[in-house]
């Protein structure tokens, strides 16, 4: 019976765009840094016998020239290996002798490695003897051993037992009274690594101790410097080198201004590391005088040029909120420059104590606005801040009709959960319930014992229930009652413990844990909403879709959790009146990435989403920002927008969307190209393109640089604020640059987030390196 095998014809489907050579190269490289990481951190513990003769490499690619992949190589052999498991190579390699030079017993020693007692053993006639013999059966065979020419420093010889005025030790009981010592060689001079590779091996009791190994490693440099004083031909450095040298370190230093102290500079062995390379130390007053003013002068310069090329710009001010309003709360204010080009430039900071009054705030935007602007105000077209919508921008916005005033999106949504809390009973209720629960479990000494100890058993940790304090947020608390669910029903159903019978009761109550488990949805629904929106950085024309997709998003959650929609849409729309300006949908309107197609095959805008009173605004807006001369002829070519919109072809090179190779998110290809289509096609618009031109590109947040540092400790003087203010226009200027707002302790927590998601062997040898 034959078979015949066919291929079932499907249809074909659609697969995800392969990665291209640069996005693999770019993984294989941050797969290599975290390796090399890996190695510097595992050489201090545990790993050190295999990682200080494993060597990370990257291989490149023979056509491309990009790395490909991630290679160990022994540095003993030179064998390569691949690097999914280091632990796994390094047994096999060096443990199992496969490498033909890791032999522990064959390497030389230095002089300090010597043992006290194979020393004190020459007393002996049988050991004598027996190290005759071997000495012998190594020069028969042809092979000296170094061990025999080394030499026990004077300190490890005991005196009772060696005599120090003659060439023969006595030892009782011989016949002759004495016992030859064969003659020793001169000593080997050893390195420094070579003493402290012995020092880790085997300690040897020294008179002053094991401080003396460093102490005989110095003796022995002085001895090899005083025998070779000159430096080896190509080590040297000019002039110019150690200058140019110099110059990138403080650079370094200035632009990572509040992760690099001034102190690490005068570190020991960072002056150690400096020498090693042939640069000279530097002190500390050398990096807060000359060399800052200029590195200073040289960014300041730069932005000023950015600010002068453009044709106008938005101010942004963060860091006016504060949690606590009533103390004294050292805060930092950012106020940078947001450029059409999409680009944002760091102006200045201020430092602010305590409770910040509208009025304060108005002088500092308009003191910053006439700096920067002169008598030329109409360049600036708009203020952006986290703080004072309702007072100190207004009251801008109505002395300047050109000008687009508007709050912090991120900060609008972060509220959105405050209003939540207060307003909504649901949350009223669990957060009452789990502050009882929290205090009756951290205050009853049994209780708490037996929390900790089935936590433990749980999840590896122990701590205690966060309990808010203060204006602190009470989220915390209630996602560890959450999380701790299981836990407490163990302790629950302990029965050497006794629980009231209030909490008995909430515990062992169903609703109760369904209603906790609402709002940490809803609560982490809102924070994701919130943390997309400062990672994204938003356009004032992204207003109106953004907050209409967490309207959805909330809907969705009153569905899944049965909850009453109307309550919850009367408090998100009351956050949504407080947030919201008419430039929203004016700027929604007027931007091409909106644009909707229709029947006909034309682009047109989307005033069908836009409520009526939204559609009015749109009229306002474009008025408000024209002169009363151009004001009729801006209406009518509103009207031409409206019915013509834009050409098609135009229309979808605008809505041109990409992956982001990041995120995998589809994004649009070119942000600038709304702003340009206006400026450089849509030349008939001649009123309504320079409405256009100016609102699309404003940014609806303002969410500025993270320091991590103490403002009081440089506010103690005036020359010190001045310094401090150097420093962090350098530092911001050059992390705009690079296109970074977050501190580097979150990219580092990013990155082995990414790491120990990636691969498991990272978390292992971090792990054995780590362990004491």
């Amino acid at each position: 019976m034959s078979e015949t095998t066919s291929k079932p014809t499907t249809p074909p489907t659609s697969s995800p765009p392969e990665p291209t050579d640069e996005t693999a190269a770019k993984v294989v490289t941050k797969r290599y840094e975290g390796l090399v990481m890996v190695r510097t951190k595992a050489i201090k513990g545990k790993g050190v016998w295999y990682w200080s003769h494993l060597e990370p490499i990257l291989v490149n690619n023979s056509d491309t020239g990009l790395p490909k992949a991630v290679k160990l190589r022994c540095c003993l052999c030179g064998a390569v290996f691949s690097a999914s498991n280091p632990s796994r190579t390094a047994s096999e390699h060096l443990k199992r002798g496969t490498c033909p030079n890791f032999n522990t017993d064959a390497t030389a020693q230095p002089i300090s490695s010597v043992s006290p007692t194979g020393m004190m053993n020459l007393s002996s006639p049988a050991s004598t003897s027996s190290a005759q013999t071997q000495n012998h059966r190594k020069r028969s065979s042809g092979h000296r051993s170094r061990t025999t020419h080394l030499v026990a420093p004077i300190t490890m010889i005991e005196p009772a037992r060696f005599s120090i005025d003659g060439s023969y030790p006595t030892r009782p009981g011989s016949e002759t009274g004495l016992v030859p010592v064969p003659a020793l060689p001169a000593p080997v001079h050893t390195s420094n690594a070579e003493l402290y590779s012995v020092h880790h091996q085997q300690y040897h009791q020294l008179s002053g101790g094991k401080e003396d190994l460093n102490a005989l490693a110095m003796l022995e440099q002085s001895v090899k410097k005083l025998k070779s004083p000159k430096t080896p031909p190509g080590q040297t450095l000019t002039k110019s080198q150690i200058d140019s040298s110099l110059n990138l370190l403080s650079d370094w230093v200035f632009e990572n201004f509040g992760s690099v102290s001034f102190s690490s500079i005068t570190h020991p062995k960072f002056k150690t590391f400096l020498n090693q390379l042939g640069l000279p130390a530097i002190p500390r007053r050398e990096f807060a005088g000359d060399r800052l003013d200029r590195r200073f002068q040289i960014a300041k310069s730069e932005s000023e040029s950015r600010i002068r090329d453009a044709m106008f710009f938005q101010l942004s001010s963060d860091g006016w909120k504060s949690r606590n309003y009533h103390q004294s709360d050292e805060k930092l204010v950012n106020l940078s420059v947001n450029l059409p080009n999409g680009t944002s430039v760091f102006r200045r900071a201020v430092f602010t104590n305590g409770y910040v009054f509208s009025k304060y705030a108005e002088d500092v935007l308009m003191e910053t606005m006439v700096e920067i602007c002169g008598s030329n105000l109409q360049q600036c077209v708009g203020i952006v801040s986290d703080k004072f919508k309702s007072k100190a921008l207004k009251t801008i916005e109505n002395q300047h009709q050109w000008m687009i005033n508007l709050s912090c999106q991120f900060q609008g949504v972060n509220d959105l959960l405050n209003d939540f809390s207060h307003d909504l009973p649901l949350f009223k209720h669990v957060t009452e319930t789990c502050f009882k629960i929290a205090n009756f479990v951290n205050t009853k000494s049994e209780i708490r014992h037996s929390f900790l100890k089935y936590q433990f058993q749980e999840s590896g940790r122990a701590r205690l229930l966060r309990v808010p304090i203060g204006n602190e947020s009470v989220f915390d608390m209630v996602e560890d009652v959450l999380t701790s669910s299981r836990v407490l029903q163990l302790v629950l159903h302990d029965e050497s413990y006794q629980f009231t019978r209030e909490i008995e009761e909430i515990l062992r109550n169903p609703q109760f844990w369904r209603e906790i488990e609402a709002v940490s949805s809803l609560v982490k629904l809102v924070k994701s909403m919130a943390r997309e929106i400062e990672k994204e950085r938003p356009r004032v024309g992204q207003c109106l879709p953004l907050w209409e997709e967490v309207r959805v998003k909330v809907k969705e959650w009153c569905v899944k959790f049965e909850m009453n929609e109307g309550n919850v849409d009367k408090v998100f729309d009351k956050r949504f009146q407080r947030n919201y300006h008419p430039a929203w949908a004016a700027a929604f309107i007027l931007d091409p990435v909106y644009l909707v197609k229709d029947r006909s095959g034309k682009y047109l805008p989307p005033f069908k989403c836009l409520t009526p009173d939204q559609q009015k605004d749109v009229d306002k807006v474009i008025t408000r920002l024209v002169s009363r001369e151009e004001a009729h002829f801006a209406l009518m070519e509103l009207m031409k927008w409206r019915t013509d919109g834009l050409d098609p072809v135009y229309a979808q090179a605008v809505q041109l969307k990409q992956r982001d190779p990041v995120t995998g998110k589809m994004k649009i290809a070119n942000p600038q190209s709304s702003r340009l289509v206006w400026e450089t096609y849509l030349t008939e618009f001649g009123s309504l393109r320079k409405v256009a031109v100016r609102l699309i590109f404003l940014h609806a947040t303002s969410c500025g640089f993270k320091w991590n540092w103490s403002v009081s400790k440089w506010a103690q003087s005036r020359t010190g604020v001045e310094k401090a203010q150097k420093l962090m226009f350098i530092a911001a200027h050059s992390r705009l640059e690079r296109g970074g707002f977050g501190t580097d302790d979150e990219k580092d927590a990013e990155f082995f987030g990414v790491a120990n998601g990636e691969d498991d062997m990272i978390n292992e040898v971090l792990f054995d390196a780590s362990s004491p």
